[in-house]
């Protein structure tokens, strides 16, 4: 029989609230002359929250960076470059800023001429701060827990697995903390855990959760 947590998972949605800063960029040098200035929580709103913003599609860049020297500027070169560095890589969102305003320098110091929007729009800074919202959703067992995953939208999934690591300094997702601490599942907790949500986006991230999930109940043991 399946252990019974005696602390549940409560399924938090959650909202961005967004700020315009007013801070725009032409130039790909005004693009890192900016991102050295900007609060972190622009950094954040940059890299992370486009998962949160956009459903995933194949192609797409993945974060604004990439996005808009690549089809603004249209310098695809940088815009690759941008697109492979990963956010969640970096212990804090100042070293993740460094890395990105670095990989513009490099690509500036290769070049003779800086590269600009000419048709396209220029960089707008935006930062933004996430609020969790109650969904109601609560799960004391596997079961329940792989029933309500499948049910919450991803504002849930993004709270849990992104909100939770980068801003709220947790050294696990919420998923994994649970399944690990209060389901004695350390094998399922570990593969949730390694799991990548820029791979594929959101949508394949709960998907992966629910069939990891699933074979355990299947075999009615920790994979």
């Amino acid at each position: 029989m399946w252990e019974r947590a005696e602390v549940p998972f409560a399924f938090y949605g959650c909202v961005e609230l967004r700020q315009m800063l007013g801070l725009k960029a032409k130039t790909e040098k005004e693009l890192a002359d900016l991102l050295r200035q900007v609060p972190l929580h622009s950094v954040y709103y940059h890299t992370h929250s486009p998962l949160l913003r956009h459903q995933y599609r194949a192609g797409m860049y993945s974060n604004d960076f990439a996005t808009w020297t690549a089809v603004q500027v249209r310098d695809r070169v940088l815009g690759e470059r941008l697109a492979v560095v990963d956010p969640l890589s970096f212990e804090s969102l100042s070293d993740l800023r460094d890395a990105i305003v670095s990989v513009i320098d490099a690509h500036l110091e290769s070049i003779t001429v800086i590269p600009r929007v000419v048709y396209g729009e220029p960089f707008e800074f935006i930062e933004s701060t996430i609020m969790g919202v109650p969904t109601g959703f609560e799960a004391y067992t596997l079961e329940e827990f792989t029933q309500a995953l499948s049910d919450v939208d991803e504002t849930t999934i993004y709270y849990h697995a992104i909100e939770a690591r980068v801003r709220l300094k947790q050294a696990r997702t919420h998923f994994s903390a649970w399944l690990g601490d209060r389901l004695n599942l350390p094998s399922l907790a570990a593969r949730v855990q390694a799991l990548d949500p820029y791979a594929g986006g959101l949508e394949r991230l709960r998907s992966q959760m629910l069939v990891y999930c699933g074979q355990v109940l299947s075999r009615g043991q920790d994979l």
